[in-house]
């Protein structure tokens, strides 16, 4: 990566479609994306579990989207993030 640049601009990218989910009434984003233990979450909600996965798959596609992503099925008023069902996203 050349110096200077932003080393995550598929956050950005994230966030853009994350915003036009909820103007589309699709769902919602819960919260603000955050860093935690290595890895960046962003939060989906307000809608039921397979649309909410959908959207996490259409997320994993995004371009520059690095591989591995995955999502954590649980509930909005789980008290520890990363506990849940993980579901493997292939982009």
């Amino acid at each position: 990566m050349p110096d200077g640049e932003y080393p995550y601009p598929y956050l950005e990218t994230i966030e853009s479609f994350l915003f036009q989910l909820e103007g589309e009434g699709r769902g919602e984003m819960y919260g603000d994306g955050e860093e935690y233990d290595g890895e960046y979450l962003f939060f989906l909600a307000d809608a039921d579990e397979d649309a909410l996965l959908d959207l996490a798959r259409e997320l994993s596609a995004l371009p520059g989207v690095p591989p591995g992503t995955y999502a954590i099925v649980s509930t909005t008023d789980t008290e520890e993030w990363g506990v849940g069902r993980r579901v493997e996203l292939a982009a």
